[in-house]
């Protein structure tokens, strides 16, 4: 088999960042009323600035597949001719622009200088760009592939602003409840973020400057036991189960606004840390790899909440990794989802800071339901 590499990586954020302040100056007010649950949860979170693909009066500036493909011509900035040598264009997002076609085909809509080429799009939540990543590692490894372009972009913004709650707001008010969503619901529009990253994989490393070496990517679901913490265009039922967007009436999806993003959040406080890097242990242990062999450790993060989680973790379990060597950008970008771990490595990769022979653990769990993927790459 072949090897394979990471060549190049590049990223794209819409617009300028935004502050917590700014935020519902572009979200919008829920009822008219700040929101109860949003100090308590950037408290938590730690996030400072992320970025929307939108103004403040919801005009949409990008596409979801628009930001993913000008990530990817990012990748060929210094030779625009090059991209038509891509063979290979996989593609992943939690929020795709629309249900059909899928994503993967409307960002290569926006690259025609590619030509006609094999395109994937993973589904999922935030490993979907790992898995991406991996369907683009495989076909380079097989031999199948030259240069492969992996991607992952989110555009969540506009299921986040207050108008997409507001029938819901206005239904409880007639029956006289509480007026406020429940934090499930309100939870996660403090925390999500819209960009792009991007990752050129080839056969041979570059003859100038770094490359990094993919040694393995991993995942693991707990699905089979564990029930859906994380959804969106479903409602969770008492038995844990997932009522589909498909069973509401047009006024019931409006009404019960099913297609905002919901989070079980007892859920994820119970499971998330303890479930995937037990796994993490298990694989480093198969592969005969010590956590002081690792020089950066970059873990997407929801919330800067689940960072000493995972180093209790950690310690407790015998694989201590000292915090100099953990690297993210949460505070400064948001979660972006799929796109988050992308963003990370970017950073990583062009900040000139890495020496050949070094070892970087990715670790990307996602709480949909349960599942979590893991890499190791080598700078060379």
């Amino acid at each position: 088999m072949s090897e394979a590499y990471i060549t190049r990586i590049a990223k794209f954020l819409p617009n300028e960042s935004v502050s917590n302040e700014e935020m519902e100056e572009y979200l919008g007010y829920i009822n008219g009323k700040p929101s109860k649950s949003k100090a308590i949860v950037l408290r938590n979170n730690g996030i400072k600035r992320r970025y929307y693909a939108l103004l403040k009066d919801g005009t949409p500036t990008h596409t979801n597949a628009e930001m993913a493909a000008l990530a990817v011509t990012d990748l060929f900035k210094n030779d625009a001719d090059e991209i038509a040598q891509v063979d290979l264009l996989s593609c992943a997002t939690s929020s795709p622009d629309q249900l059909m076609p899928s994503h993967g085909s409307m960002v290569h809509g926006y690259l025609p200088a590619t030509g006609p080429i094999e395109v994937v799009s993973p589904s999922g939540v935030c490993c979907a760009g790992m898995h991406a990543f991996k369907y683009a590692y495989m076909s380079v490894k097989l031999g199948e592939k030259q240069k492969a372009v992996s991607c992952a972009s989110e555009r969540l913004s506009p299921v986040l602003r207050a108008d997409q709650f507001e029938d819901e707001v206005q239904q409880l008010l007639r029956l006289e409840q509480n007026p406020y969503l429940s934090f499930e619901k309100d939870f996660l529009r403090w925390m999500l973020s819209d960009g792009a990253g991007a990752f050129l994989v080839e056969p041979k490393p570059n003859a100038e400057g770094i490359s990094l070496k993919i040694e393995w990517i991993e995942g693991c679901s707990y699905a089979n036991e564990q029930e859906a913490c994380m959804y969106m265009g479903s409602d969770k039922l008492p038995d844990g189960s997932l009522k589909s967007y498909k069973e509401y009436s047009a006024s019931e999806i409006q009404d019960q606004s099913v297609f905002s993003i919901k989070q079980d959040v007892k859920l994820l406080g119970e499971k998330i840390v303890k479930l995937g890097f037990a796994k993490l242990k298990d694989i480093l242990t198969k592969k005969g790899i010590s956590m002081e062999d690792v020089s950066y450790f970059l873990p997407h993060l929801s919330s800067y909440f689940f960072e000493s989680k995972i180093d209790d973790f950690f310690n407790e379990n015998g694989i201590p990794i000292p915090k100099e060597k953990w690297y993210t950008n949460l505070v400064t970008k948001g979660n972006v989802g799929a796109a988050s771990i992308y963003m990370m490595l970017e950073e990583v990769f062009n900040s000139g800071a890495l020496k050949k022979g070094e070892k970087i653990l990715l670790a990307v769990p996602e709480s949909s339901r349960f599942s979590y993927m893991f890499c190791l790459l080598t700078v060379c």
